[in-house]
């Protein structure tokens, strides 16, 4: 996968092994692009969230208005680190789907073939209060 890629490509650059490296992931101010790349890991675009909002104030989760599904995530900059160096704490581990049914056959990895991948969103409110809301993050909407 990309994320397999990537760790290879860190671990060659840090010497760290593959199997102690994950991303920590820093929400931006920009919206949909940045103006140069980073020095380590990339920038993702083009996500949404559903079941929340994402408060572009605080800079973490928010409650979604009445009759508002998804909102759109800024940039997100995910930061290669060591395992033991990454802070759950205020975190929510949201999980990704390439779309909204959160569903799909099982791969050989035991994981969902619509599964992406887990994303830690800043928050105030404790992970079952999003548990609850059933917030995941998507890759694309449904028509």
């Amino acid at each position: 996968s990309r994320k397999q890629w990537y760790q290879r490509r860190v671990r060659g650059k840090y010497k760290i092994p593959i199997d102690h490296l994950t991303f920590q992931f820093e929400i931006m101010a920009a919206e949909d692009s940045m103006e140069c790349k980073p020095d380590d890991g990339v920038y993702v675009h083009g996500l949404f969230i559903e079941g929340a909002i994402w408060d572009r104030e605080k800079m973490q989760m928010g409650e979604a208005a009445p009759k508002i599904l998804y909102d759109t995530i800024p940039v997100i900059w995910l930061k290669p680190v060591e395992k033991k160096n990454l802070s759950k704490e205020g975190k929510y581990e949201a999980p990704v789907y390439k779309t909204s049914e959160r569903r799909g056959t099982l791969s050989t990895t035991g994981h969902s073939t619509n599964f992406v991948m887990i994303m830690l969103l800043g928050t105030d409110q404790p992970p079952e209060h999003w548990v609850n809301r059933g917030v995941a993050l998507l890759t694309q909407l449904d028509d």
